[in-house]
């Protein structure tokens, strides 16, 4: 599974580098509204835009095909939904209509993505015509749940790849913090001309994706991820109960960044601890980028003591709103600085430990030889630029925290938003604590050792325990959606027929 994330780190992240959030501010309201403006507008800036002469491209070859014009295809073949299944008694990939084998092919031959995925499904949005994607991988542990991304792909390999990567991320990352989860994935192409900027547009686009859900009769609850805010998760549950990170006025969890930012805090003090370096107080940490969960981070840092904060951005903004919000609260001990987006030279600040919260890729061989820190910990998805940067790190006797340990709050925040909410909920403080088996400290520290112990690289370690983890079955619920999407499959779902009936829709 390192490879998985890895090499998707040098696909997703190292050439399309961009800010785990956007927009900080430390008032709590204030965040989850400037998240909101940020997550609206955010996605128009990723490097994944189609070159003009790629949309006009005549091929035959569907995986050549940009996104949009993927579903004017399907829509020219009369087909609305698709899926590529893995059937477990052939043991091969299965894909919905003959005219579609290329996709199956496509993810059976990636031995590196399609790594016991149950199910791959995609939707042409009734209202919008827009292509909708749901990504299911290992779903021992319950449901597959994932945030939904909103992203703008070149072609359909890309657009597979990247569902595919992430879901298997969100499966590791909810088996080590102990949740009750499989993996899962949306993911949203976002539509020619911009047009998702139309709160019009925009409000049947996620109307059309909750139909989508509940049309996969739970077997894949959705989330926020890139691209989307918690206004859009609103109008996703206006058509599905399968969806969580809804506003708090709903009974959600809302804006997931400060718990996120607080999870890699957590993660720091337990490297801090198996170095034996003792704990934050006077340390001096440099952090890349400053969206909302490097705010957090810093707000905390602040509250533990460290001597120093050193943080470089490339929008200057945030630069500007970082400054303001905590220009009191730090006292002196902080220094923001406004560099060019390919910049790197934090890399190489004094510092005892550094914090990639900005790009994907971002240690690789170019740059790991400049890093003074001994401790690497950070927000930022899919940091490792391939998988020798593993050993490289190790060579140079840096401790690394891998990103799915560290960042795997935003997924705890909203996985028990159906059962209820309780003020300082034990459910969620316990992965903040250091007594709880699965904490983030306790994690972190588990996975430093059995590096230590086997002279493996923390990754290979997490991924061992991740893989364990991610194959325990649930204690009610075993293969259900397993059995759902096997459901959903014979009872013809790709013909539009959903097996508890039509969906309305009257919006």
């Amino acid at each position: 599974m390192s490879t998985l994330r890895t090499v998707g780190g040098v696909l997703f992240g190292k050439v399309c580098g961009r800010h785990v959030n956007n927009a900080p501010i430390s008032n709590k309201r204030l965040l989850n509204q400037l998240f909101q403006v940020s997550s609206y507008f955010g996605a128009q800036n990723n490097v994944y835009l189609s070159s003009d002469a790629a949309k006009n491209e005549k091929t035959d070859s569907l995986l050549a095909m940009d996104p949009n014009r993927f579903a004017g295809h399907l829509q020219k073949l009369g087909i609305r939904r698709c899926f590529v299944v893995w059937d477990f008694e052939e043991g091969k990939a299965k894909v919905s209509h003959p005219e579609l084998e290329e996709l199956a092919q496509f993810c059976a031959a990636d031995k590196v993505n399609y790594d016991q995925h149950e199910g791959v499904f995609m939707e042409v949005g009734r209202r919008t015509g827009v292509l909708m994607g749901a990504f299911v991988w290992r779903t021992y542990r319950g449901q597959a749940c994932g945030g939904i991304r909103l992203w703008n792909y070149p072609g359909m390999d890309r657009y597979l790849t990247d569902g595919l990567r992430l879901a298997q991320g969100m499966g590791v990352k909810s088996a080590l913090a102990g949740l009750w989860a499989g993996g899962g994935k949306g993911v949203v192409q976002e539509p020619m001309h911009n047009k998702h900027r139309d709160p019009d547009f925009r409000q049947k686009m996620f109307y059309d994706y909750g139909d989508f859900l509940s049309s996969l009769n739970g077997c894949y609850v959705s989330a926020e991820d890139v691209g989307l805010n918690v206004n859009d998760l609103n109008n996703v549950m206006n058509r599905t109960r399968y969806t969580t990170c809804i506003s708090e006025e709903l009974g959600g969890s809302g804006n997931p960044s400060i718990l996120t930012g607080k999870g890699v805090v957590c993660a720091m003090e337990a490297a801090l601890d198996f170095l034996n370096m003792g704990t934050l107080k006077e340390k001096t940490v440099a952090i890349q980028g400053a969206g909302n969960v490097a705010v957090i981070i810093i707000e905390t840092l602040l509250e533990k003591g460290v001597k120093y904060i050193y943080v470089t951005e490339c929008h200057q903004n945030r630069v500007d709103d970082m400054k303001r919000v905590l220009a009191d609260k730090a006292n002196g001990r902080l220094e923001i600085q406004k560099v060019p987006i390919e910049d790197t030279s934090i890399m190489s600040y004094d510092c005892d430990i550094l914090s990639p919260c900005a790009l994907g890729g971002i240690l690789n061989a170019e740059t790991i030889p400049k890093i003074s820190a001994p401790i690497v910990c950070g927000a930022a998805n899919n940091q490792l630029g391939c998988p020798e940067d593993n050993q490289l790190l190790k060579e140079r006797g840096i401790t690394y925290i891998v990103d799915y340990v560290a960042n795997r709050m935003g997924i705890v925040n909203c996985a028990n938003e159906t059962y209820g909410r309780l003020p300082d909920d034990p459910a969620i403080t316990r992965h903040l604590g250091r007594d709880w088996e699965n904490s983030v400290f306790k994690i972190t520290k588990e996975i430093l050792q059995k590096a230590e112990k086997e002279d493996i690289t923390p990754v290979e370690a997490a991924d061992v325990l991740a893989d364990k983890a991610s194959r325990e079955l649930h204690p009610i619920w075993p293969h259900r959606s397993q059995h759902i999407i096997k459901a959903l499959v014979e009872g013809g779902w790709h013909r539009g027929n959903n097996i508890y009936g039509s969906l309305t829709t009257g919006l």
